[in-house]
């Protein structure tokens, strides 16, 4: 058994009383780490768009999306022209590599980027629809109590 918590062998993990004065769990000074948070402060959008958003996502299938079927194709040009085993073995790589790319990309596009985009679709479609009802709903019901304040104005007249 283990004296404490986590697996055998594995690195000891320091809590901020342990970590050494001045370093935080980047492994920056005090003064980097102002530096840092300077930047991040200078940049609040871009950082909040790229942590919330899916930029690196977009980024990582379009960079995917190219240099895969360039990979494939060469590859498979590479693969067509060479005869000899070292060369042929790097087409081959070449080749499988792009493919696998390429169609990576594409799978993701159909199992997380679609149905991602139509989620949001599905979201602000109930969205306007519940902002639509609970507008139709306090118009009722302003529509109701001037209706009210006129029959009981009508009873009190006669």
């Amino acid at each position: 058994m283990t004296e404490g918590p986590g697996a055998e062998g594995a690195p000891p993990t320091f809590t901020d009383k342990e970590r050494a004065p001045g370093q935080d769990l980047f492994g920056l000074g005090e003064q980097d780490r102002r530096a840092l948070l300077d930047w991040v402060g200078e940049h609040l959008p871009q950082v909040r768009r790229s942590v919330f958003g899916q930029r690196l996502l977009y980024w990582s299938l379009g960079i995917g999306f190219v240099v895969g079927p360039a990979a494939h194709v060469g590859g498979y040009l590479l693969r067509s022209s060479v005869t000899t085993e070292p060369f042929g073995l790097v087409a081959d790589l070449l080749y499988a590599l792009g493919f696998s790319l390429w169609t990576g990309v594409v799978v993701v596009v159909f199992v997380q980027i679609i149905p991602e985009v139509k989620r949001r679709q599905l979201k602000q479609m109930l969205d306007a629809y519940e902002a639509t009802r609970s507008r139709s709903a306090s118009t009722r019901e302003t529509a109701g109590r001037s209706g009210q304040q006129q029959h009981a104005g009508g009873h009190r007249g006669r």
